[in-house]
């Protein structure tokens, strides 16, 4: 059976990099906190003796505070013949010392690690590790050193110790401290603010804008597998075939790939921000904001994350403070637009907006503004805000090249799998009746058991099982409903009131399986299913409102909610006044039972008086004379 050892640190200290090198493994890693939030574990060899490595979540103090530092230390606790590997960057040694000490004063088995040597050095620091390792009594090692294995398989033989609770820095030379320039600046918000909104504009400019990078992409794909294989695919004698070359794969996959270009350039962003350490400083700056509407700036990653993959952000929801602000989180992140609704909005937007850019900022701002009303509708008091800034860096090339390929791949694989599954299917259930003969759509097995669904999108101009079929099929994967819409229809044939409804649905429904199942893992199946069942059928009512009000019913729809508004606002004043009733008759009720009017035999009114005045003239000379 192999050893364990625990890599044990603050957040952002270097855990997961050091996990990468030490077991090749692909565990994410940012400059940013909270980037770990699971227990990721994998087996190595170790100078010969096979070990097996925990990447725990990042932690400040033995008792821990937020959910991941919690879970961090009860799986520490959990494991009392673990090795403890400690992981701290140069600069903070002096910090991590006493949570070093907290953790071994029954004695374990550990050894530091310092990360980020070249960086401490460059700012003028400096550590003596052999002087280091005698004042702490444990093996002190640098992340880049050859003989950091050897060192750790000598680990699982040592003997138990505890560490001192030492002055480090009286053989430490730390760096200057303060904020930097370029901090104070950043974390200015009449800087630091607009500079992030004018990079966020910029992103999306030369993700969407039409001309522009991401759009002629995009226009090469579509080519590539519509114009060019399509046409190609026409010469297939076999009339089934050709059929499924062309409309079950070709139209459909080309529908989803021409947005792999926009895709990357939008996770090309995320990951930008992630390694220069803006997003921590974005975190701060808007601090203010989300404690305004319950959350904290804490939030800001998890909401960030959204923008890529909601499932991946549910998880980050872990970093947060508490259980309370964790579920409020996960209720917000569904409004946040996924990397994969993009597809859905791009084959939309040509039906309401000549430019896809404007029409796509617009959708993303709905779905910002809606998570935010939903964290006020849901607002609770929340805890202080914890964080530290991630160092300021030029983004590493490689670094973002392989993240930029991994989500790459992964989009790829996922369209190479399950969504190509899913358009095999849809093909194959639109393309045949229950004889298996070959027939039009709506003849097919897909028309007969989807046909009671056309009721659904009815009430904003789409009668049809088609747009009820596609829309369903995003619970499964949003890219599902752009491949549906090429499958069934080739292009969207309805009005741009209709296209705009259809869109809003979309960005307010129910996130796809894998989130569903992330929501699960976080606060249980009934919950996560209540979320999903609640979310989507409120996105149908949006859509609805959304589609009268631009067909000349806004009107209306302020007549019809005035009533609701009405009512609301007043049963909360009767509560008011209900509730400060209550507080008289109490506040009166305790007059009396001192004048001996409750409970007592009742005395006369002159008398309560005499009595009432006698008391305060006792209290005024009491107050006098303290």
């Amino acid at each position: 059976m192999a050893d364990l050892i625990l890599l044990v640190g603050n957040p952002n200290a270097g855990k997961s990099a050091l996990f990468n090198r030490l077991t090749r493994a692909h565990a994410h890693v940012g400059n940013y906190h909270g980037v770990t939030v699971d227990a990721l574990s994998k087996e190595t060899d170790l100078g010969g003796r096979r070990a097996e490595i925990v990447d725990l979540p990042g932690i400040y103090t033995a008792a821990g505070g937020s959910l991941e530092e919690k879970f961090a230390c009860k799986y520490i606790e959990d494991r009392p013949q673990a090795a403890l590997l400690f992981v701290a960057e140069c600069g903070r040694i002096g910090q991590f010392v006493p949570l070093m000490a907290e953790l071994t004063k029954k004695g374990r088995r550990c050894a530091l690690v310092l990360t980020k040597k070249r960086r401490f050095e460059r700012d003028g620091g400096g550590v003596d590790v052999p002087a280091l390792s005698a004042l702490l009594g444990l093996p002190v090692y640098l992340a880049e050193e050859k003989r950091l294995k050897e060192g750790l398989s000598a680990l699982l033989s040592a003997p138990p110790c505890a560490v001192k609770n030492s002055d480090v820095y009286a053989i430490v030379r730390p760096v200057r401290g303060g904020l930097s320039r370029a901090d104070k600046l950043l974390l200015n918000g009449f800087i630091g603010l607009p500079l992030f909104f004018a990079l966020l504009l910029l992103a999306f400019l030369l993700t969407f804008a039409k001309g522009l990078l991401g759009d002629r992409m995009k226009e090469g794909i579509e080519w590539l597998f519509i114009d060019y294989l399509g046409g190609m695919s026409e010469g297939i004698p076999s009339k089934i075939v050709r059929s499924l070359v062309k409309d079950g794969i070709l139209k459909s996959l080309g529908s989803v790939l021409c947005f792999l270009p926009q895709i990357a350039l939008l996770h090309l962003f995320l990951i930008l921000l992630e390694e220069s350490g803006l997003l921590s400083r974005l975190a701060i700056l808007t601090d203010g904001f989300f404690a305004k509407i319950g959350l904290s700036g804490r939030a800001v990653f998890s909401l960030l994350m959204g923008f890529g993959c909601t499932a991946a952000a549910v998880t980050t929801t872990r970093g947060l403070d508490d259980k309370d602000m964790q579920k409020r989180v996960i209720l917000c992140l569904p409004y946040i637009s996924c990397s994969a609704k993009l597809p859905v909005y791009l084959a939309l937007s040509a039906s309401f907006f000549k430019d896809p850019f404007a029409a796509v900022i617009l959708l993303y701002i709905l779905g910002v503004a809606l998570s935010m009303l939903v964290a006020l509708f849901f607002k609770k008091k929340t805890a202080p805000f914890l964080a530290e800034l991630a160092p300021l860096q030029l983004p590493r090339p490689l670094f973002v090249l392989k993240s930029l390929l991994f989500q790459i791949k992964q989009f790829i694989i996922k369209v190479a799998t399950v969504i190509l599954a899913f358009f095999l299917l849809s093909w194959f259930l639109s393309s045949f009746n229950f004889s298996f003969g070959l027939c039009s759509a709506e003849e097919s097995m897909l028309a007969t058991v989807c046909g009671g669904l056309k009721w659904l999108f009815a009430p904003v101009g789409m009668g049809d099982w088609r747009i009820a079929y596609a829309a369903l099929s995003g619970l499964i994967a949003k890219e599902n409903v752009a491949g549906a819409i090429a499958m069934l229809y080739g292009t969207f044939p309805y009005s741009g009131a209709s296209a705009f409804s259809f869109a809003v649905f979309i960005l307010a429904c129910s996130p796809c399986v894998s989130a569903i199942a992330a929501t699960a893992r976080e606060v249980g199946k009934g919950r996560a299913l209540l979320y999903a069942a609640w979310q989507t059928v409120s996105a149908l009512l949006l859509s609805y409102a959304v589609y009268f009000s631009l067909i000349g019913g806004a009107v209306y729809i302020a007549l019809a909610l005035a009533p609701l508004i009405g009512g609301l606002i007043i049963g909360k004043n009767r509560e008011k006044v209900s509730r400060a009733g209550k507080m008289f008759a109490k506040r009166l009720r305790r007059r009396n039972v001192r004048a001996g009017v409750d409970g007592a035999p009742q005395a006369s009114q002159e008398e309560g008086r005499a009595r009432q005045r006698q008391k305060g003239g006792r209290k005024r000379h009491a107050s006098f004379g303290r």
